[in-house]
């Protein structure tokens, strides 16, 4: 029930955001529980199984709501291809599709007792989208690194993306992201969120993130979560909400007992 009135609260925080300013290009997104909100984790769905998910973020003091339209399917177990496709409601009278991306991570290294887990990721964003929203596709990649020490599991990516469009810059991103298994169905996550472009000395976006994650039943994830700037003087912030479902569902083996006759 506290979940249930959790949510709700969550969702009427939506409505009493207030609007103004700009957005920024999504690209590439991790879907739950393979992800900190944009920090990748090594995990991936096992072979054959997928996962598919809706995220909704919404900017205080930035006009416009971002949709995410997510799916990942198991290649092999260390191997997976997902997709993101962003979509924006600009409340100036702008709405549309962004570029439909498309990415293949691959976990090259387990985890071991001492050593961290590793995997890169090669993804396009493909010119599908409106022209204020499009990059005119692009390309990038990067690097993923994930450990767990005891009931909290750390994750550090850097990505490096290159847009076709000679309007926009190469950009940078590094995060780090982190989850706590508080309970067996309840995770505190967060991360720190960083973009640079061309002048990779200087960072133009810096924003935290903080949350929590609820299994409400085996296969169904819901993630709430707040985000502020870090480096406007007057920070913005946003919203975040997703939900996710991982598929074909698990079958728990059925246990019997038989009472031995005496």
């Amino acid at each position: 029930m506290k979940k249930i009135i959790l949510i709700f609260l969550f969702f009427w925080c939506f409505l009493l955001v207030k609007d103004a300013g700009a957005y920024d290009i999504k690209g590439i997104q991790p879907i739950s529980p393979y992800g900190i909100f944009s920090t990748f984790t090594t995990d991936s769905p096992q072979k054959g199984k997928s996962a598919a998910g809706i995220s909704i973020e919404k900017s205080a003091d930035v006009s416009y709501y971002n949709y995410l339209l997510q799916y990942s399917y198991g290649i092999k177990d260390n191997i997976e291809i997902t997709s993101t496709l962003p979509y924006v409601h600009d409340y100036q009278g702008e709405s549309g599709y962004e570029d439909f991306a498309l990415g293949i991570k691959h976990r090259f290294s387990d985890e071991g007792k001492y050593d961290p887990s590793l995997a890169y990721m090669i993804n396009v964003s493909l010119n599908s989208g409106r022209q204020e929203f499009s990059t005119d596709g692009r390309i990038g990649g990067g690097f993923i690194m994930s450990k767990k020490v005891g009931p909290v599991s750390g994750h550090l990516n850097a990505f490096y993306e290159k847009a076709a469009s000679g309007n926009l810059k190469d950009e940078l991103i590094f995060s780090a992201g982190f989850d706590f298994s508080a309970a067996h169905n309840f995770k505190v996550i967060g991360e720190i969120y960083s973009k640079a472009t061309n002048d990779f000395h200087k960072f133009d976006q810096i924003e935290g993130r903080l949350g929590y994650r609820f299994i409400i039943a085996e296969n169904i994830f819901t993630t709430i979560g707040i985000g502020t700037d870090f480096k406007d003087r007057n920070p913005e912030y946003r919203l975040l909400f997703s939900l996710a479902i991982t598929f074909p569902k698990e079958k728990r083996p059925i246990k019997t007992i038989y009472e031995e006759e005496k």
